[in-house]
């Protein structure tokens, strides 16, 4: 279950065996909130916000700080995705102490 970034007290991480779509997990003390990225032709289109069986969703200001993060970070988080599933990667941790507008 490699953890992937930080954002103010909100973790994105990957579990171990995941499956398509793209996605991450956003957890923020006991509440998790899943995003699924839909690409078309190499492009995101949509970001789609999913709730994780057994786990209450985030609360509403750290999901909408959640989707903001995930929104301008899909791309790396995409990167990061085929680094570990596909090419079997260890990840590096990254804690992002700049907020986003």
């Amino acid at each position: 279950m490699p953890k992937i970034y930080e954002y103010f007290g909100i973790v994105f991480l990957f579990y171990s065996h995941e499956h398509l779509p793209i996605h991450v997990h956003a957890g923020y003390n006991e509440y998790e909130t899943k995003f699924e990225f839909i690409y078309e032709d190499g492009k995101l289109v949509d970001v789609k916000i999913k709730k994780v069986r057994g786990r209450e969703p985030l609360p509403v200001q750290n999901l909408k700080e959640a989707e903001k993060f995930v929104r301008l970070y899909h791309k790396q988080i995409t990167v990061k995705w085929n680094e570990f599933f596909v090419l079997r990667k260890k990840l590096k941790f990254e804690k992002i102490n700049t907020r986003i507008k």
